[in-house]
């Protein structure tokens, strides 16, 4: 009885003060014939002094909303720090819960239609305050309901405060760098990706003589090659902090062979193109957010994600010689669109918004799991039966993007991968190392993201590469639909 009895006085005064507001505004028409007799110059004198004392009237409404409004929260009562019932509390104004009085209005007031339209005041300001803080009238200045935790604050309100509102495009962002959006049931992104290697190599065919002469042909060998990738990765959210998705890639690869020595002549080129596609290394995993994004604290997301050897292997596929009487140009019969490998790759993703700054980072533990092949050798009529274990990945980058409209950002971020040697085992034999196959990925990523509207969105990324294990260059574009 008595919580409800501490709450209701507040909110009968809360609803006294619009009605006070109303009967000073009709106060203020009764003055309306002073100013017939007057000259302009006064006229615009009483003016000025109608609005410098509805301000102030203004800001007293303002300081009585918020005093009763900490009154009903339990907190700011006058006379803090002293017993709730004790004398100098009672004696102060506002102790009864009821507006402080105000000061009296000024008694004259336009004679010609306000601004904003016959609205009462001289600024064109409706006479009747809105609810403080955009709320509307349902008890407390947030607008929602008066509900009440016991203690006399609005349950939710806090934590709702705590949350950051992000822009469309802030989420685009978020989409993108970090996880999927939990709050959608399902997201249909498809992208579409180039990607390009220029890789020059000295190859030797020969002999040294005396230990300083080298006999035989010395060809500079160069491949280039284009990845065009298509894929589409569906993301279904089950809770708000639970997602799962699969990625399903189709692969096409043209890569051109070009070699000098042809017909034993060092300054003579010849090249030849090979291409293949197919189904490239279907993905799939489940995302689950630890810890949803507040004022203080970010946004962390772990996933867990499997890859499937669906593409075509590159172990086991023979060189030839793709033109008669040149036995310089050897290439693969068919190009690989898959690793041949399972792998499992578990990460953790960070976020935080600092309005219109995002920041994020990543890290991520790729295990590769060893698989035994009938056959990895590359030359034809051999056939080399074998265990491989690739190395095993750590990859970690981060970077900040910028929403410089609502539906308009830019990022900007560095990732690198670490690969240690593989291994490969012959059948009853140990593990070997694989001599050059300690790889370091480094590369810088630019990406722009523009919100067409509430379910599209357009992706558009640039990454270049920084060190020679990475590709050239990525360019890419995904329009994640969300329904």
């Amino acid at each position: 009885m008595k919580n409800r009895s501490s709450i209701r006085v507040p909110r009968m005064a809360l609803a006294a003060i619009p009605a006070a507001v109303m009967l000073l505004a009709f106060s203020h028409t009764a003055g309306a014939q002073a100013l017939a007799g007057q000259s302009v110059e006064e006229r615009l004198n009483t003016l000025m002094r109608v609005v410098d004392e509805q301000q102030r009237q203004i800001h007293s409404l303002e300081r009585q909303v918020v005093h009763l409004e900490m009154a009903q929260r339990g907190r700011g009562m006058p006379g803090a720090g002293a017993p709730a019932d004790s004398q100098a509390v009672a004696d102060q104004p506002g102790a009864d819960g009821l507006p402080v009085p105000l000061p009296p209005l000024a008694q004259v007031n336009m004679v010609t239609p306000a601004p904003g339209g016959g609205t009462g005041t001289a600024t064109g300001v409706p006479v009747t305050p809105p609810p403080p803080d955009g709320g509307n009238a349902t008890g407390n200045a947030g607008g929602l309901p008066a509900a009440t935790d016991g203690s006399g604050g609005a349950v939710g309100q806090t934590q709702r405060a705590a949350e950051p509102v992000r822009t469309q495009a802030e989420q685009a962002v978020v989409q993108r760098e970090h996880a999927p959006l939990f709050d959608h049931k399902l997201t249909m992104d498809f992208g579409i990706s180039d990607t390009y290697y220029d890789r020059r190599q000295l190859q030797l065919s020969g002999f040294l003589a005396l230990d300083a002469i080298f006999l035989g042909n010395i060809n500079l060998g160069e491949t280039k090659s284009h990845q065009l990738m298509a894929d589409l990765d569906t993301r279904y959210g089950l809770t708000d902090r639970i997602s799962v998705d699969v990625d399903v890639p189709y692969v096409y690869r043209r890569s051109n062979f070009i070699v000098g020595g042809a017909g034993g002549a060092a300054s003579t080129l010849s090249d030849a193109s090979v291409t293949s596609s197919a189904l490239g290394d279907v993905n799939f995993g489940i995302y689950y957010q630890f810890l949803k994004e507040t004022n203080s604290l970010p946004d962390i997301v772990g996933s867990l994600r499997f890859k499937a050897p669906t593409g075509t292997s590159p172990f086991g596929l023979k060189l030839v010689q793709l033109e008669p009487g040149n036995t310089n140009l050897v290439a693969p019969s068919k190009l690989p669109t898959g690793t041949g490998f399972w792998n499992i790759t578990a990460g953790v993703s960070v976020l935080k918004t600092y309005d219109p700054v995002v920041l994020f980072g990543s890290v991520s533990y790729t295990y590769n799991l060893a698989r035994s092949f009938a056959d990895i050798s590359s030359v034809e009529g051999q056939t080399q039966p074998a265990t491989v274990k690739l190395g095993d990945i750590v990859q970690f980058g981060g970077g900040v993007a910028l929403a410089f409209s609502d539906k308009d950002s830019a990022s900007i971020s560095f990732t690198m991968a670490l690969e240690p040697e593989s291994k490969t085992r012959a059948p009853g034999g140990s593990y070997e190392k694989v001599p050059g196959s300690e790889t370091t990925a480094a590369a810088m990523n630019f990406g722009l993201n523009h919100v067409v509207n509430k379910h599209l969105t357009i992706n558009g990324a640039v990454s270049i590469g920084l060190t020679p294990d990475a590709p050239n260059f990525v360019v890419g574009v995904r329009f994640p639909y969300t329904f």
